[in-house]
C-alpha cells in the first residue's frame, strides 16, 4: 500500500518523532534518515522497527522488516533533511550505563560539559569516531542523543560510539576510579600546550561551552591544557577544538 495522504496517521507519527523531543523520548524510538545512516544503525546493532521508503528516490535493496512505501510528496513532507535518499528508518533506543564501560589500557575519553547545540554534538561525535576516541561523555548535557540534527551532523557516527550521559560527580568518580589522567581546558596561567601532554596512557580531556567554558566544578580537577594559537582570537569553535585534540591523541599513539 502506498501512503499518499498527508493526513495519514503514520505521516503524523513520523513527523512528531522528527520534530518533538518529548514525544521521541516518551516513545523510546527515534528516526534515522539517509542510506549511510540507516546502514550504520543496523551495523552497530540498533533494532529497526519499521521503514518509510520512497521507491522513486531510494536506489538500493529494500531492507528487511516492516516497510511503508510513500509517495514523493509525502516523503518531502516527512523528511527532516532536504535530501536523504528516500529512506527513513525507525529504531528502538538503547540505554547506556557509564559504570558498565570497561576502558582499554590506553583509553582516551572526551568529555563535553553542558553542550546544547545538536549540530555541535554531532560534529564532535564524528571527530571522536574518526580519531579512535574510546568514549564520549556528555556531562550535565541538555541534548537528546537521538535528535535528528545529532544523527545528521555525525553522519551516523553516533551509532558506533560509546556515548554516555552523566553528571559531573558521576563523571569524575568514573575517571578517578579507572585511573585516567585528566586534562581540563580552563584559561589559566598554569596551562600547557596540548602537544606537550602525554596521551599514550589513559587520558580524558574535558571541554566546556563556547560561551562560558568549564564550570567551577572542574577547577583543580585536572591539568590545564590549551591548543596553542598565533592569531588574535583566543578561542575556537567547540567542535573544532575537540577535533584538533582527538587528532593529537591519535598522532601520539601512532608515533
Amino acid at each position: 500500500m502506498l501512503i499518499e495522504s498527508f493526513q495519514n496517521e503514520k505521516v503524523n507519527y513520523i513527523t512528531k518523532l522528527l520534530t518533538d523531543n518529548r514525544f521521541r523520548k516518551k516513545s523510546d524510538v527515534f528516526a534515522v534518515e539517509g542510506q549511510q545512516e540507516n546502514e550504520r544503525a543496523q551495523t552497530f546493532g540498533f533494532e529497526p522497527v519499521e521503514f518509510f521508503i520512497c521507491e522513486n528516490i531510494f536506489q538500493k535493496e529494500i531492507p528487511k522488516g516492516k516497510i511503508h512505501f510513500v509517495s514523493e510528496k509525502v516523503y518531502e513532507k516527512i523528511a527532516y533533511r532536504g535530501s536523504s535518499e528516500g529512506i527513513i528508518g525507525i529504531y528502538n533506543t538503547k540505554t547506556s550505563d557509564l559504570l558498565s564501560f570497561a576502558p582499554k589500557k590506553d583509553s582516551t575519553i572526551i568529555i563535553v560539559e553542558g553542550v546544547e547545540k545538536p549540530g555541535n554534538l554531532g560534529a564532535i561525535l564524528r571527530s571522536c569516531e574518526a580519531f579512535g576516541i574510546d568514549a564520549l561523555i556528555v556531562s550535565d548535557g541538555k541534548t537528546d542523543f537521538y535528535n535528528p540534527n545529532v544523527i545528521r551532523s555525525s553522519v551516523g557516527c553516533l551509532f558506533g560510539m560509546n556515548v554516555f550521559q552523566a553528571d559531573n560527580e558521576e563523571t569524575i568518580e568514573f575517571l578517578n576510579k579507572n585511573g585516567y589522567q585528566i586534562y581540563t581546558t580552563i584559561m589559566d596561567e598554569s596551562s600547557q600546550d596540548l602537544y606537550t601532554r602525554d596521551f599514550k596512557e589513559k587520558s580524558a580531556v574535558v571541554f566546556g561551552t563556547e560561551h562560558s567554558g568549564l564550570s567551577e566544578f572542574w577547577i583543580n580537577k585536572g591539568k590545564n591544557t590549551l591548543i596553542p594559537m598565533s592569531g588574535s582570537i583566543d578561542s575556537l569553535n567547540l567542535s573544532n577544538a575537540v577535533a584538533i585534540t582527538c587528532y593529537e591523541t591519535l598522532r601520539q599513539k601512532k608515533s
